[in-house]
């Protein structure tokens, strides 16, 4: 029987990098259960969006996530980001 969870690979993916802003794409992929190339796929589309920024440190990517920005759907448009993440305690 297969599972499946309330929240997206999305949400779990910024979940991580909110509370872990210097955590590996590796480290992400492991913990969210996911390959790194989707890790790497599920930060593009949130930075393109505006959510995330990236930020190069070294060798190593560091991010900020923009919790100002509305959720997308129209039945949550209302709230943003920010009131996502304040609903999840720290990963």
């Amino acid at each position: 029987m297969k599972s499946w969870t309330f929240f997206t690979n999305h949400s779990h993916v910024l979940f991580y990098l909110h509370f872990h802003p210097d955590m590996t794409m590796r480290d992400i992929s492991v913990h969210v259960g996911i390959t790194e190339r989707a890790v790497q796929r599920i930060i593009k589309d949130l930075h393109d969006l505006g959510v995330l920024e990236v930020h190069k440190v070294g060798r190593k990517n560091s991010y900020t996530v923009h919790s100002e920005i509305p959720l997308r759907h129209r039945i949550e448009s209302h709230r943003t980001v920010g009131d996502l993440l304040s609903f999840i305690k720290q990963a």
